[in-house]
């Protein structure tokens, strides 16, 4: 099987049959029928500013496109002064005129920046080139028309927004049955434990507490409908001292009240080990660009692709992980989730206000955080 053929099954596509059939990497040695276009901020005047300025407030159409079609790639490169500017930029995407976003997040979350902060990292989905270069490799067809806004919710102008999407469109329907991309953010700042009285993750206290339905997980994702669940984007800002990955992952399936697949720890889901060695990593399938020291202030990044075998749901899909085992620790959680789903979707929980989603130390108790409030 050809390696994009695993990403390619996404969709319900017919993998090799045609040449113009929508798809990730095709085959080179076949013709391609498709038609390729561009949306950029190429200068209509033809000169050199190929840029969009965003005031504050403002939201900026990236992508207006009729169907039958498919996304195949989106780069985004951004000068904005402002602070945390990716965390106040939000990026959303809409399906054949749906009024709720499939793809709603903040701009660096979308792209692995959880943090606020820009660091160069790769994957097969998703990378930040050198000198904050964004790109997506995420396919994402369309069967009647497909937008794409960048809202500024800054205090301060996007000086230049420069964007390049690549885009095909097809002289026949997408397959009955195609899924459509969909991506949700999520916070949670703090992460509430459930004590602050323990010195060491192992302390007995905690190792010996149990959950086995995953009440209080952290959650990446819900949804309702059918589908499959394709990979997470996940930072940590450490509000305690010691490893923040004392935690399971725990997927429910199809209405499941306990975890239809259960891990046995954070780094374990993101295929590191041993508190990923204090090393940071970056893989084509999964990763940890951004490895903290184990105090409190300490940041991460991690990431994880199920290009291997997604995992399907027929009516429901709800993807969660531990903050610590059983949920002792209050770090600061920020994720975004992605899968592909028949629409309509479920509507998303509203995005936090823009300065609740700014990266902040938060008063929580605990080792490294003994004087904050209880």
């Amino acid at each position: 099987m050809k390696r994009g053929a695993v990403l390619l099954s996404l969709g319900g596509f017919a993998l090799l049959a045609q040449a113009q059939t929508p798809g990730w990497q095709p085959d080179l040695t076949v013709q391609q029928t498709y038609v390729l276009h561009r949306a950029s901020s190429a200068d209509p005047k033809g000169a050199n500013a190929d840029f969009r300025r965003v005031a504050p407030g403002a939201t900026e159409t990236v992508l207006e496109a009729d169907g039958p079609g498919e996304i195949s790639h989106i780069w985004f490169t951004i000068a904005d002064n402002e602070p945390y500017h990716l965390k106040r930029i939000v990026l959303r995407v809409y399906w054949d005129g749906e009024t709720n976003p499939s793809v709603e997040a903040p701009i660096g979350d979308f792209f692995g920046l959880g943090l606020g902060e820009y660091h160069s990292w790769q994957s097969e989905m998703l990378s930040v080139g050198s000198v904050k270069s964004l790109n997506s490799f995420f396919p994402m067809p369309f069967a009647r028309h497909a937008r794409i806004t960048v809202t500024n919710e800054g205090a301060q102008p996007i000086n230049s927004l420069y964007y390049n999407i690549d885009y095909r469109t097809y002289d026949h329907p997408i397959p009955p049955g195609t899924l459509y991309f969909h991506a949700q953010y999520r916070q949670s700042q703090p992460d509430h434990g459930w004590t602050t009285d323990w010195k060491t993750n192992g302390d007995s206290l905690v190792n010996d507490k149990p959950n086995l339905d995953g009440k209080d997980n952290y959650v990446w994702f819900e949804a309702k409908g059918h589908g499959q669940y394709v990979g997470v984007t996940m930072s940590v800002l450490q509000n305690q001292d010691m490893w923040w990955g004392e935690g399971d992952d725990m997927f429910f399936i199809d209405g499941a009240k306990t975890p239809s697949i259960t891990g046995t720890g954070t780094e374990d889901y993101f295929l590191g080990a041993w508190d990923f060695g204090g090393e940071p990593f970056s893989y084509a399938l999964y990763g940890a660009p951004v490895v903290g020291t184990e105090l409190a202030g300490s940041r991460s990044s991690v990431y994880r692709f199920h290009l291997d075998s997604p995992i399907p749901f027929t009516s429901s899909f709800k993807a969660t992980i531990e903050h610590g085992h059983a949920n002792h620790r209050s770090d600061n959680f920020y994720s975004v989730g992605y899968w592909y789903q028949a629409e309509p979707h479920e509507a998303f929980p509203p995005l936090p206000p823009v300065e609740q989603r700014l990266p902040a130390l938060q008063p929580v108790g605990g080792p490294g955080n003994s004087t904050a409030a209880r």
